[in-house]
């Protein structure tokens, strides 16, 4: 049986209907910073809004390029565009966590859920993980509504989990079984 990280490299780009997933790369920058930089997109996330393309080419280099596998950029097929990113990460055995960020402009599209079932199905198809799980801040019912799409159950509260410009803030768990997706 292949391992995990094989697995991940094998699959490092990945393909559905409107959506190109693959590594993002310092040339993404300007298009990373485009939504890194306004604070509706980064309100919710454990990073601080971009201020200048240089913070946008560090995330790019120190997160995902030096660490590649598990993280794909978001590229939109009809207009060869860079709108965000998805990961699997915080990998165990049998288990690992999917993290997303997309431009506001392509909010409400169905973007985020159809780049997340590429990302579930190669979870539990290919590197047979029991359960993917994610976790949103409680105040973010766009977030809330995209895991309910992906039939993600809700299973606790974190209090004070992430803290989110020096204010912790509360955060809710969801988790998908294998045996639950496949049963979809």
């Amino acid at each position: 049986m292949s391992s995990q990280t094989l697995l991940l490299a094998q699959h490092a780009t990945l393909e559905t209907n409107r959506l190109f997933l693959r590594p993002p790369c310092l040339n993404d920058a300007a298009e990373m910073f485009k939504y890194a930089s306004d604070p509706q997109v980064t309100k919710w996330l454990s990073f601080p809004t971009h201020q200048t393309l240089h913070d946008s080419k560090e995330a790019l280099a120190t997160h995902f390029m030096a660490d590649p596998l598990g993280k794909w950029g978001i590229v939109y097929r009809p207009t060869d565009t860079f709108i965000g990113t998805i990961s699997l990460m915080n990998f165990t055995a049998h288990s690992a966590e999917l993290g997303y960020v997309i431009d506001r402009d392509f909010w409400g599209q169905g973007i985020v859920c159809e780049a997340a079932n590429a990302l579930l199905d190669l979870a539990f198809n290919e590197l047979d993980l029991a359960q993917v799980h994610a976790v949103h801040a409680t105040a973010n019912k766009q977030s809330e509504r995209v895991l309910e799409k992906l039939k993600m159950q809700p299973v606790g509260i974190f209090p004070n989990y992430i803290p989110r410009n020096d204010i912790p803030t509360d955060v809710k768990l969801w988790v998908l079984t294998k045996e639950k997706y496949l049963a979809k």
